[in-house]
């Protein structure tokens, strides 16, 4: 019989990296671009994303990442540049304007644009990465998937993981229900408050992976 010790503490450790209280909000300026139906197709878009980033990093994380050259460090501090990227103007509250005014024409190619789906552009980035899963997600996953000896130890844990990716999903569901049935001074409060949550996130993966990234690259030239 597989341990359950290992995948309830994965579970655990994901659920409280990831916080879906802190995450409702942050998904806001993302969700209300949508209309209800398309925000279903999110939730559901990123729970799929999200299981196949889990088993990915579960069965082939560590040799994956050999392959490639790349590090967690690395995944990190990447993910702290795109939050920031993110985060940043959300805080100021800065808003992109348009220079002129749109056409009938316009119109009809941002409907036609939506009609296509167009919730599938933000998808992957920002969505799934780096606002529900980054480096350290990753990190997470290979670190339990290296004490696993037997297959279904493995097993057990992808479990685990699915079960975290259904509260992704779930999350960015609940965060587009709230976001309409709040005021449009609340919801500029809580896109400030994103941005705040969004940026020191940001800095905080950015302190984690670069002296990680410095360790890596001096404890590498020294070889």
């Amino acid at each position: 019989m597989p341990s359950f010790e290992n995948p309830l503490l994965m579970f655990l450790s994901l659920f409280a990296l990831y916080s879906p209280l802190a995450a409702v909000s942050s998904y806001f300026p993302i969700v209300s671009q949508f209309k209800p139906a398309e925000q279903v197709r999110l939730a559901l878009g990123l729970f799929t994303y999200v299981a196949i980033f889990a088993m990915v990093a579960l069965w082939v994380g560590e040799p994956l990442l050999e392959l490639l050259g790349l590090s967690t460090a690395a995944l990190t501090v990447t993910g702290g540049i795109a939050l920031l990227y993110v985060g940043v103007p959300l805080m100021r509250g800065v808003e992109d304007k348009p220079l002129d005014k749109p056409t009938d024409a316009d119109e009809s190619k941002a409907e036609k644009a939506a009609q296509s789906g167009s919730w599938r552009s933000v998808l992957f980035m920002p969505v799934t990465f780096p606002l529900t899963v980054g480096g350290t997600t990753f990190a997470i996953l290979v670190s339990f998937r290296a004490q696993a000896e037997r297959l279904l130890d493995v097993v057990a844990l992808s479990i685990a993981a699915l079960a975290y990716a259904a509260v992704t999903g779930l999350t960015v569901f609940i965060s587009g229900h709230i976001e309409r049935r709040v005021t449009p001074k609340t919801r500029t409060l809580l896109e400030r408050i994103a941005g705040i949550l969004l940026t020191a996130i940001a800095v905080s993966l950015l302190a984690s992976g670069a002296p990680q990234m410095v360790v890596e690259t001096l404890n590498t030239m020294k070889k």
